[in-house]
């Protein structure tokens, strides 16, 4: 780094609200509407810094529908590291940091909050939801000679348990987990003729299950439900065995902004390099990325399947 970016980059660390931006946005991405509430400062002066902050190489935003998401650098060169760790020992000890903070984690929780309300009312037709927007068989295309009979497998986001009825014939173990009780109550009926199947409720990003016992983990029409995808990519790789694989299927960016009201999106699908990012930094590896076979039936966007290995 030039000599004369470090002083810029002291220059932008060394206002007060300009760190509290990077101290919330080195833990979450946040959207300019959601770092007001997290700061309680007015919309002008959060865009102001922002500007400030991305013109200097602290910040990475993106386009999400109609919003513009923010988050810190993940790779940052090692002077800036050196600044930045500084800095961030000193806020941690202060009290208006801490409270950005908690405020921040609040948010998040109210955009689960909206999946969650939207499963629990929909348990009983989320079946018929799914395969009129995706299709019916689209689990068949992911699957395709994944499974292995002495294989754990990890069906993350269960859902009613209609991937995990699936894969249970075909391996040695299942494992569900999904944070809904009404989809675990239609996932335990549909799966109660496999004993080789075990359904737990539980978070994405806090996985009941024990680090290095799965062969492969699938995100089957899930991820775009989680406020914060790098935290269940990471729980996912604890889980996994050591050359286990994840399996993400989902869908290709689109702009049916309609979802977010209707069923509680919270992403409008996901790109290669989105995918690729999130895998390296868990530590995942080999990643591919593969658009799916469109099926004529289905009304909702294109779908991928994305895999890495651990």
């Amino acid at each position: 780094m030039p000599r004369t970016d470090v002083f810029d980059r002291l220059a932008s660390l060394a206002d007060p609200t300009r760190s509290r931006l990077l101290f919330v946005l080195d833990r979450h991405e946040l959207t300019v509407g959601e770092l007001c509430a997290a700061l309680q400062l007015p919309q002008s002066t959060v865009s102001r810094h922002l500007k400030q902050l991305g013109d200097h190489s602290w910040l990475n935003s993106r386009a999400e529908g109609t919003s513009r998401l923010y988050r810190m650098v993940s790779q940052l060169d090692a002077p800036a590291r050196k600044l930045w760790n500084v800095v961030r020992d000193q806020l941690s000890s202060g009290t208006t940091a801490t409270r950005d903070a908690e405020r921040a984690e609040a948010i998040l929780a109210d955009r689960r909050a909206a999946s969650e309300e939207f499963f629990s009312s929909a348990a009983g037709q989320w079946d018929s939801i799914r395969a009129e927007l995706f299709g019916k068989r689209a689990d068949l295309f992911a699957l395709s000679g994944l499974l292995d009979p002495t294989w754990t497998v990890g069906d993350l986001g269960c859902g009613t348990g209609q991937l995990t009825d699936l894969i249970a014939p075909n391996v040695g173990h299942v494992i569900g987990v999904d944070s809904s009780r009404g989809m675990l109550a239609v996932a335990r009926r549909r799966v109660a003729k496999n004993k080789n199947v075990e359904l737990h409720q539980g978070d994405l990003e806090a996985l009941p299950i024990e680090a290095g016992s799965l062969d492969v983990a699938v995100l089957f029409l899930v991820l775009h439900y989680v406020a914060e995808p790098q935290r269940v990519f990471t729980e996912a790789a604890r889980v996994l065995k050591n050359g286990g694989r994840l399996l993400v299927v989902d869908m290709l960016p689109h702009e049916r902004s309609e979802y977010r009201e209707r069923m509680g999106h919270v992403w409008q699908g996901f790109t290669r390099d989105q995918l690729t990012e999130w895998m390296g930094e868990a530590g995942l590896g080999a990643v591919d990325y593969r658009p799916l076979p469109i099926d004529q039936n289905a009304t909702g966007p294109a779908l991928f399947a994305a895999t890495g290995r651990n």
